[in-house]
């Protein structure tokens, strides 16, 4: 009877963990396909590329979760501030102002440093042209 009890425990701890890993990973993804396409145009001279203009927003206390780019990503930040992981090098605190480049196959994350208040950036993507908003990172294993 004890035995089984702590099968159940264990059962429900595991449970709540796994669904827990499992939130936190679909709201990266969501923070990933979402975003504002101000303006998309043919990049001259390199054909089946594009450059698009997107306004991000991170909500307060969230983070992209750990991705890569298709292509290369310029982002200013508008508002806010937050905190630049890439691997293998040491994290960078940004605020309004300030801005960061990644490129293709690179893994970083992005943190929003309050949790009251969202952080806003104006991101460049040069990418394949057509390609959708949500392809335009993919999260990284």
């Amino acid at each position: 009877m004890k035995r089984m009890a702590v099968s159940i425990g264990l059962t429900m701890v595991i449970g709540m963990t796994l669904g827990l890993i499992g939130t936190q990973v679909f709201s990266a993804e969501k923070e990933l396909a979402e975003g504002k396409v101000l303006q998309r145009v043919g990049l001259a001279g390199v054909k089946g590329k594009e450059v698009a203009l997107v306004l991000r927003e991170l909500p307060p206390g969230k983070e992209s979760g750990k991705h890569t780019q298709s292509g290369t990503e310029v982002a200013y930040i508008l508002e806010g501030s937050g905190v630049l992981e890439v691997q293998g090098k040491p994290p960078v605190t940004l605020k309004a102002g300030d801005s960061f480049q990644t490129g293709p196959g690179q893994v970083h994350n992005v943190k929003n440093a309050s949790t009251t208040a969202p952080m806003k950036a104006l991101v460049y993507y040069v990418v394949e042209k057509g390609k959708a908003l949500a392809d335009f990172s993919k999260p990284a294993k």
